[in-house]
């Protein structure tokens, strides 16, 4: 049997959002037009370097309030379970979150974003930049999200 690496992970920063719950986010954050500071660690801050020239960036964080999780799930946009790694839950064995957000505006460490849908106080563990030429795909399947985009329930 094969021995599972332990990995350690180190924040390089923490998102603040109005956000105070997980009930108060947005099931997408693209969705929202509420505006998030990303605050960058000061002793990463040099990494941001350029970052103003982008119009969208990936924020990489940890779901840090997520506890548990099932390999079948219900989503917002189905009554029907669904595998885990189908859906895009943050209940997860390792609760990693995904957002492509709105660069608004940077001051020295800190970076204002629309469109994230993390809690206040989330972990933030990387930045990318959003390069359309590299992070755009056209959609060929959307499996059993097809037709159900868009209604989500409130």
């Amino acid at each position: 049997m094969e021995k599972r690496n332990n990995l350690k992970l180190k924040p390089v920063g923490i998102i603040h959002s109005s956000y105070k719950n997980t009930g108060a986010a947005p099931y997408q954050g693209y969705k929202s037009e509420e505006i998030s500071q990303i605050e960058v660690f000061e002793e990463f801050e040099e990494g941001l370097n350029d970052i103003e020239g982008f119009s969208h960036i990936i924020v990489i964080f940890w779901f840090h309030k997520s506890q548990g999780y099932h390999l079948l799930v219900k989503t917002p946009w189905d009554d029907v379970l669904h595998g885990l790694f189908a859906t895009r839950s943050p209940h997860r064995p390792c609760p990693l979150g995904l957002t492509v957000a709105e660069l608004v505006a940077r001051q020295d460490n800190i970076l204002e974003v629309k469109g994230l849908d993390a809690i206040d106080g989330t972990p933030l563990l990387d930045i990318k930049p959003y390069v359309p030429s590299i992070d755009e795909r056209s959609v060929g399947k959307l499996g059993w999200l097809e037709g159900k985009l868009g209604m989500e329930r409130c």
